[in-house]
């Protein structure tokens, strides 16, 4: 990845990559991940950024390690995969959420694992999201506010949430700073 630019201008192409070696149109592979045309093509584009949360579901329906999605690299460990403290790859470089995923390098993943940073933002500027699969929240530093549906819930350090990720959802920091999290989505 070229340290200059968005994570999402070097993973763009991969993408499209993969739906031209699968043969899919741009519509078939809206279908079979459950967004529309135009967001396959925005994320295509390498002018948006991309959600990790399609780039789970574009790994998980076409079996796909998520490493190679994001890195362009091949995981390669199969027994264990050490990450030591703040070494996650970045997913992605995005202004709500900042991800690490924790298991890059381990090949069959059934699960993917990440540190989250979710700076302070006002209520009115929440984004929601929503995608297949479920989702584990353990709060390790700050305050968090997540809206799971119509329902507010605040967690601190030690506190864990379990849900349904097809829920929308969306995220802030509380009390002025960022709110640090181990995010595991399956």
């Amino acid at each position: 990845m070229d340290p200059h630019q968005p994570a999402y201008k070097d993973i763009a192409p991969r993408l499209r990559g993969l739906r031209d070696a699968m043969d899919l149109t741009v519509e078939d592979m809206a279908a079979q991940i459950g967004v529309s045309a135009a967001d396959v093509l925005k994320y295509e584009s390498g002018e948006s950024e991309i959600p990790v949360s399609y780039l789970f579901t574009v790994a998980q329906v076409f079996q796909v390690d998520l490493t190679v999605l994001i890195s362009g690299k091949e995981a390669h460990l199969h027994t264990a995969s050490l990450v030591r403290n703040g070494k996650g790859m970045s997913v992605e470089r995005r202004k709500d959420y900042d991800y690490k995923s924790l298991a890059y390098r381990f090949v069959g993943r059934r699960m993917e694992p990440f540190i989250v940073n979710v700076p302070p933002k006002a209520k009115e500027a929440l984004t929601f999201n929503e995608h297949p699969g479920q989702e584990f929240i353990y709060m390790l530093k700050g305050r968090l506010e997540i809206t799971l549906g119509g329902t507010e819930y605040v967690m601190e350090p030690g506190d864990s949430l379990y849900f349904t990720s097809r829920t929308p959802h969306a995220l802030r920091g509380l009390d002025g700073q960022s709110a640090e999290f181990l995010d595991v989505i399956i």
